[in-house]
């Protein structure tokens, strides 16, 4: 039997992109999946919601469970979260790959957005965890997976969208914090990140149009490496900023071309990498 099969992920962000990738490859398994997002009716820009998502995922071979939640809204996810535990009982893992972006400068970097990013990709990520604590404790193998990047400390990561870097580097912070708070729990605490840019609406709508897609990967190289993480010793397997190439490279991958929206273009390496420059 399937290391998934029954076990119960919640995913923020799940109706589309990254999040309904990761969905899918757990579902193809017998996993069961809260789909905890926000969007209910289809943004033509953005394509999908809750309930496509979840067809497509018992379609994959998973249990599906719709939720609408926006995690601005401490009291809805108390409430989803609720739900969730009483459909499945425990949660196995939660990733928390709900996120706001703005590339913006700090004169250029509206309050609505600053807010909009601190609410989502801070305290979103924070209280969604907090309320999933007392069922991943229930998990014999427990993971909480940030989507969130390696902290790299070179100036010009926040001179050029300091409010965004900040926003993403706290989801890093907050791993790196639970994988120590909660190791007593042997709940493993992780982040991951891709080394290329990701083909998803945020990517082809905020950075780089069709252009940048053409030179992504798709979301299913993310899918894959969470597939693998998930199924590591939570005691050992912690505390860690991975990317998803060295994950896959762990999983005896290093084949990636077939990951590529056009296997004929260069790859666009992703942000906060780099080091050397």
């Amino acid at each position: 039997m399937s290391f998934y099969k029954n076990k119960t992920y919640f995913i923020t962000g799940a109706s589309r992109g990254i999040g309904k990738a990761i969905g899918l490859k757990l579902a193809s398994e017998g996993a069961n999946i809260v789909i905890a997002s926000k969007s209910v009716t289809e943004n033509p820009k953005l394509g999908g919601t809750i309930f496509s998502a979840a067809r497509e995922i018992e379609q994959a071979g998973g249990q599906a469970l719709p939720l609408a939640c926006d995690i601005r809204d401490e009291e809805r996810i108390g409430e989803t979260v609720k739900k969730a535990a009483a459909q499945f009982g425990k949660i196995d893992g939660l990733i928390n790959n709900a996120s706001a972006i703005s590339m913006t400068t700090t004169a250029d970097t509206e309050s609505k957005r600053y807010d909009l990013m601190m609410d989502i990709n801070v305290r979103g990520t924070f209280l969604v965890t907090k309320y999933c604590l007392p069922f991943l404790k229930l998990s014999e193998h427990a993971h909480i997976l940030n989507l969130a990047p390696p902290i790299n400390l070179q100036p010009k990561w926040f001179a050029a969208h300091l409010a965004y870097t900040i926003s993403k580097y706290n989801m890093s912070m907050m791993a790196m914090g639970w994988a120590e708070e909660f190791k007593h729990f042997k709940i493993a605490a992780n982040t991951l990140w891709p080394v290329t840019t990701i083909a998803t609406a945020a990517v082809k709508n905020l950075l780089g149009g069709d252009y940048l897609m053409e030179r992504s990967r798709k979301p299913e190289i993310i899918a894959d490496a969470v597939h693998f993480i998930l199924r590591q010793n939570t005691e050992a397997y912690t505390g860690r900023q991975l990317l998803d190439e060295t994950v896959l490279k762990e999983a005896g991958i290093t084949d990636f071309s077939s990951y590529a929206v056009n296997a004929a273009n260069s790859l666009q390496e992703d942000l906060f990498l780099n080091p050397e420059l």
